[in-house]
């Protein structure tokens, strides 16, 4: 029986919308939720809600926000299996990527909590004497529009660090993944006594995004965005939100490659690509998406890299923790997938592995003799297929991962690491590992992309950053004189 959801969560209670939309498991189309869906009147009353919130919150002390956002961190904790399972069923992700994701966003709440006891300002030098003060406070209210595919996680990030800096949210999850990216965290901070208003959760269909995405941007009561999501629809939250001159911090997409010299480790080298390709079928910004392997090691590694791959069980993750690979989060994305796929074979490349596309399940699939001029290549694949391309220099392999729009992520495996720095250092991307996979994060790191994979930082102190102001603060004890006629 499909879960029914009364309302949404504004100003501290629970409030009905004026209809419902479905929210389907992608693993067979069942209906997994009805869900509260709002428009223009809805995401209206959230903003005034967290607004007249704000001056509460802010001026609360710092420490006492952080014990509310610890105790939410405990009733996260009791509650983990069951939001395993709602991922699973909500999201279409295997089990262990559920346990991740439910274990990372205890570490959030932590981190976020933590963050009050950091730094907010500096003391500066003054030629006249002055106690001069750069200091930082809260916005007011932040918008907060998180995606799908780790709607845990990115839902977390996008708004636990404001929260905490003392900013009022309105958020407003996906509509693939309402309750996992949305209602879960106000059943949680409701719990956990967070004042009336400080927290607001809105969802509501794809048919009245465009209107509830323009109130959350435009209404001159929202101070920042943060977005987490696709390129495309980045890009147009960034006009607007540009147009009034909005603060706003955006992670889009990505189009990430792992650079495998001669002298990798091959064995992590493998399990990295692996992992980075087929981790959520792919569904990840992070994920590999160009797998770069020295022309001296190809072979090897491709035949090691298809023997890992293969092991791979694809199924409703529902059914079985051996499923890894499950669907695709809805047809639009599975038919996206498929279309690159059938370009590539059209233009030459080959399969290697995998291919096979039944619905919304795609066999983890890797290709050979993958150019330029082909869909995947070019364009971000969000799906179980990556291209092996070989390379002869690290001046070529660099030239490669940089020939993309995008900027995310990169994995360099060499056992060099004087090398893979030297080749770190010359990837356009916010975030490079060496040794290990593209896909990497923390709650307390600087994550964010260059180009066209996005603005500003979320984690740590840069979403301290991000959601707050600087303000320049003088006590005059030096008498700065002032011109003698006046």
């Amino acid at each position: 029986m499909a879960r029914v959801f009364e309302g949404m969560y504004i100003g501290g209670g629970w409030a009905p919308a004026g209809g419902t939309f479905k929210d389907l498991n992608p693993a067979d189309g069942s209906v997994w939720a009805e869900v509260p869906d709002s428009g223009k009147a809805e995401a209206t009353a959230a903003v005034e809600a967290a607004h007249a919130a704000f001056p509460e919150w802010s001026a609360l002390p710092f420490s006492k926000r952080a014990h509310v956002i610890h105790k939410a961190a405990e009733i996260w904790e009791k509650r983990r299996m069951e939001i395993v399972e709602a991922l699973q069923a909500e999201g279409g992700g295997w089990f262990g990527k559920g346990m991740f994701e439910t274990g990372y966003v205890t570490e959030i709440f932590h981190a976020a909590a933590a963050s009050v006891w950091q730094p907010t300002g500096e003391v500066l030098p003054s030629e006249y004497g002055k106690v001069s003060m750069a200091v930082r406070r809260p916005m007011g209210v932040i918008s907060v529009i998180s995606p799908w595919n780790f709607p845990c996680i990115l839902t977390g990030r996008g708004f636990l660090f404001a929260l905490a800096a003392g900013n009022t949210i309105v958020l407003k999850p996906s509509e693939e993944t309402p309750y996992t990216g949305g209602l879960l965290f106000a059943e949680i901070f409701e719990e956990a006594g967070l004042p009336k208003g400080v927290l607001n959760v809105i969802t509501c269909s794809r048919d009245h995004v465009q209107e509830v995405g323009d109130v959350l941007i435009e209404h001159p009561l929202v101070k920042g965005i943060s977005f987490t999501g696709s390129t495309a629809v980045g890009r147009q939250v960034a006009a607007k939100a540009a147009a009034h001159l909005k603060k706003f911090c955006m992670e889009l997409g990505g189009k990430d490659s792992l650079i495998v010299c001669e002298d990798a480790d091959m064995e992590r080298a493998t399990q990295a690509a692996n992992f980075g390709s087929f981790m959520h079928q792919g569904q990840i910004c992070m994920s590999v998406e160009k797998v770069l392997v020295h022309e001296k090691i190809y072979d090897d590694f491709l035949n090691r890299f298809v023997e890992r791959a293969s092991r791979l069980k694809v199924g409703d993750p529902t059914k079985s923790k051996e499923h890894i690979i499950g669907p695709l989060i809805n047809d639009k994305q599975a038919g996206k997938v498929k279309d690159q796929l059938e370009d590539a074979i059209a233009k030459g490349a080959k399969v290697v592995l995998g291919g096979k596309v039944d619905g919304r399940y795609i066999e983890p699939t890797i290709l050979t003799g993958v150019t330029p001029e082909m869909k995947l290549y070019q364009e971000e694949t969000f799906g179980p297929v990556v291209p092996v391309i070989p390379f002869r220099t690290d001046e070529e392999a660099i030239a490669i991962a940089n020939d993309t729009e995008y900027g995310l992520s990169a994995g360099v495996m060499t056992r060099d690491e004087a090398r893979g720095l030297a080749i770190a250092n010359r990837l356009d991307t916010g975030n490079c590992h060496i040794n290990c996979s593209s896909v990497n994060d923390e709650p307390h790191v600087p994550f964010g992309g260059f180009k066209a994979s996005g603005v500003g930082k979320h984690g740590g102190r840069w979403s301290l950053e991000t959601f707050t102001e600087t303000r320049w603060v003088t006590l005059d004890r030096g008498g700065r004189p002032y011109p003698p006629m006046f």
